[in-house]
């Protein structure tokens, strides 16, 4: 075994390509034991690619990486044997009851005959299924398929569990009470590494690495990437058309950058009380009707569109991106 016991992962100039596209571009990190590591970026950016190396369903084509101190590159089949493993599309059978895909799960793990109903019965009470063991897995809703997953990615006891983008196409209920059950399995010990696109749900995250385009451009607790990472002030802007508003406020003085949030505007400044009745005035003459512009606390998400936004400057100078953020 390579690596250090303090870790669970260690990534280093992790790399790999597919002809000429790099997916994941020489990314560097290292989790420690017990930690909810949350690996954050937009859809395409690489983060199921490097889950997908680490737990060694692909080889990596530049760099090292060591999970649970074995070697990602050679040591693929003892990793799988201390991890578990939940994709977005949840790895279940779908025509097979609850109790049927938890059986199989137990025999894929080896888990020991004296062991596996007591895990079993774990898990559907982890799950909430109990009383619910003949159900066909298709019927169920999103919410429980889900927790049905993470109970057979688990069922085995992993030391370490990666969860890659465990809570896309579920209600927001059902992703508030799955992240209670994350962080009631680090609490015992479990580490957890999780790929999200979600920024609400980064806040759960003991620390964050942000990749875009296979680059990973920030590492950082949530306050420390907002202190680090955000030193401007934003604005909220409510206004009748906020398309058009896009097109304006970045022409006003003192403006870095804008980018939509829903119906809302947030306006990246260098100083607020300047700056926010310079872009009402600016609104308001091109005749929008403004609700409000108020100095807002950052979010990760406009952290998140502000390095973005810096690093497509970095890479296409005489470019510029302004497209509305969801």
């Amino acid at each position: 075994m390579n690596g250090r016991p303090d870790l669970a992962v260690r990534v280093e100039s992790l790399e790999r390509r597919f002809g000429d596209f790099v997916a994941v571009d020489r990314v560097s990190f290292e989790v420690p034991v017990g930690e909810i590591f949350g690996f954050l970026g937009p859809n395409g950016a690489g983060k199921s690619t490097t889950i997908r190396m680490l737990t060694g369903l692909l080889s990596p084509t530049g760099g090292s990486g060591w999970v649970g101190g074995f070697d990602i590159r050679t040591q693929g089949e003892s990793i799988k044997e201390i991890i578990g493993y939940m994709s977005q599309k949840f790895s279940l059978y779908e025509d097979l009851t609850v109790e049927q895909n938890l059986d199989f799960y137990g025999g894929i793990y080896r888990i020991p005959k004296e062991r596996k109903a007591a895990r079993k019965t774990w898990a559907l009470k982890m799950a909430g299924l109990v009383g619910r063991e003949q159900s066909l897995t298709r019927d169920l809703a999103g919410g429980w398929r889900q927790r049905l997953a993470l109970g057979a990615a688990i069922l085995h006891e992993p030391r370490i569990l990666f969860l890659d983008e465990p809570t896309s196409g579920v209600d927001p209920i059902s992703r508030r009470n799955f992240w209670d059950l994350i962080r009631s399995l680090s609490r015992q010990g479990v580490t957890v590494f999780v790929t999200t696109h979600y920024m609400d749900e980064a806040e759960y995250c003991d620390r964050l690495a942000l990749i875009y385009r296979g680059r990973m451009i920030a590492l950082g607790t949530a306050a420390q990437l907002k202190r680090e990472h955000m030193p401007d002030d934003v604005l909220e802007v409510a206004v009748d058309r906020p398309v058009e508003a896009l097109e304006i406020a970045p022409r006003v003085p003192g403006v870095r950058e804008a980018a939509l949030f829903g119906a809302l505007l947030h306006v990246v400044v260098s100083d607020a009380a300047v700056a926010a009745p310079a872009v009402r005035g600016a609104l308001e003459a091109a005749g929008l009707r403004v609700e409000h512009v108020e100095k807002i606390p950052p979010s990760l998400e406009d952290v998140f569109v502000s390095l973005i936004e810096a690093e497509d400057r970095r890479r296409e100078p005489k470019t510029e991106s302004r497209e509305p953020r969801a």
